[in-house]
């Protein structure tokens, strides 16, 4: 599928929808595939509304709670080019085997945790599986479908329930933590990944590149090493502000790493991450637009998860109810947005789905303090969960599209890492802008309720300025990709 290609005729549209479909073992390897990363995708978000149960149960202040949520961020952000990369050397299926082996075990010891030290590791252990579990299940599943309209549809199914996931953590967080307590949470986690290790060796093949590629261990140790840096100093300024010494010192050094990673992998002879590749336009602002669409839109539910339980002052379980509602129209976006790129191309698709997405973020702030409130925020994160998906599944084709097998796993690593850092960073950085915010207009003399929705409000504001420059400046990148 060519990224800039025009509306297709009636005979090309034809032609794609006579595209051979799948067969009944391609679809049960899409069901393996797409259920490990629902799994991990539940994980991001399955937490946060359990939070000062846990808290009150293993003996956790109000300032080490983040840890439950870094703990996990840390290792499945900063560790995901470098899984891609193993996978690549040892065999895809191998590696992805051991990832989902490790998240699962790693689960069952969250689980049963009896005290703070032994959750934490769990988590940290469940981070490290989800970095192996992603790019390695992309990669087997962009090798396993070829690039058209089979392609299309696998990474429409997955967008769809790497989304999803996100949205139903929020709601059987909610209820189960209501119901069972947050352990039945992990629980829940450990069992779905036993199904799935139960499933996967009879069904996956072994896929690897024809010649084995040697670990680039300086690009290793940068990338990595800045991305943990990175995501730390993000986490904690959520917490504490930027302000913090270590936190300073942990955006530099990331900063500093970082650029080290793009001077090492210039000069290296088998580098991590082929820069070649990555000045390709499709790879380079696809992956951007991936980045700040999965950033923002977590964003958005993690602000509208504060205004609903701090602001209108409902339940954990009224909460997830109105999430619901968004994984509903999740699934059928997702459903529909390989027809659209179908019809009118992958890149008007994406930036069709990003100016979706930017409108319904710009609606709720029109949010008040009364009941309607939640009518809106479900009604509008609902809508922009549409653009939302579409941006997501537009991205995947553009960033993974005319590729040899060989590099496909360079490429879906870094699809996955734009995914994954973009779900990391998001919510530290405008849930900082909006802390301050709030803290300002509580000094100024506003009350709890009205400084939290002025803080909200800020966020909301930034969040849909970002994907308005963002779809801009992806909209002009393409287009002289087109051009050329």
């Amino acid at each position: 599928m060519a990224i800039d290609s025009p509306p297709r005729s009636t005979s090309a549209g034809a032609a794609a929808a006579a595209a051979p479909g799948m067969s009944g073992r391609d679809k049960l390897v899409l069901l393996v595939l797409c259920a490990a990363q629902f799994i991990v995708a539940l994980d991001f978000s399955i937490l946060n509304v359990a939070l000062p149960v846990l808290g009150d149960d293993l003996g956790m202040g109000q300032a080490d709670l983040q840890w439950a949520v870094t703990a996990f961020a840390l290792p499945s952000g900063g560790f995901l080019l470098l899984s891609g990369r193993i996978a690549d050397l040892y065999g895809r299926r191998r590696v992805f085997l051991a990832g989902l082996a490790l998240f699962t075990v790693a689960s069952v010891l969250a689980t049963l945790a009896w005290d703070p030290a032994v959750f934490l590791a769990g988590r940290a252990l469940q981070g490290l599986g989800a970095a192996v579990i992603v790019p390695t299940g992309m990669s087997l599943l962009t090798t396993t479908f070829a690039e058209g309209p089979q392609r299309e549809r696998a990474l429409g199914i997955s967008g769809t329930l790497l989304s999803l996931g996100f949205t139903i953590g929020m709601v059987l967080g909610g209820v189960m933590t209501d119901t069972l307590g947050w352990r039945s949470t992990m629980g829940l986690l450990g069992v779905a990944g036993l199904a799935i290790l139960a499933l996967a060796p009879g069904l996956l093949t072994e896929s690897r590149p024809a010649e084995r590629p040697r670990i680039d261990v300086p690009g290793a140790v940068t990338v990595t090493g800045g991305l943990l840096a990175l995501i730390y100093g993000l986490s904690t300024a959520a917490q504490r502000g930027f302000g913090g010494a270590d936190v300073l010192i942990a955006l530099v050094l990331g900063a500093v790493l970082l650029t080290a990673f793009v001077v090492v992998e210039s000069r290296a002879a088998e580098p991590l991450v082929s820069l070649p590749m990555l000045r390709r336009p499709t790879v380079a602002w696809g992956n951007l637009a991936g980045l700040f669409t999965f950033a923002m839109m977590s964003t958005v539910i993690f602000l509208l998860t504060l205004y609903l339980q701090e602001v209108l002052e409902l339940s954990a379980f009224r909460t997830g109810l109105v999430f619901g509602v968004q994984g509903v129209f999740a699934a059928v976006s997702g459903v529909t947005a390989p027809k659209v790129i179908a019809r009118i191309g992958a890149r008007a698709t994406l930036l069709t789905g990003l100016a979706v997405q930017a409108v319904f973020t710009a609606a709720l702030l029109a949010l008040g303090q009364d009941a309607s409130g939640a009518w809106l925020a479900m009604a509008a994160a609902s809508l922009g969960c549409v653009g939302h998906l579409w941006a997501i599944v537009a991205y995947g084709v553009i960033a993974t599209s005319g590729l040899p097998d060989g590099e496909q796993g360079l490429a879906t690593g870094l699809v996955t890492s734009s995914q994954q850092v973009g779900m990391t960073i998001g919510i530290p950085l405008l849930s900082a802008v909006a802390s301050a915010r709030s803290a300002t207009l509580s000094d100024g003399g506003s009350d709890f309720a009205a400084a939290t929705l002025g803080g909200i409000r800020l966020g909301l504001g930034v969040d849909t300025l970002i994907v308005v420059a963002v779809a801009a400046v992806v909209a002009v990148g393409l287009r002289k990709r087109r051009a050329a």
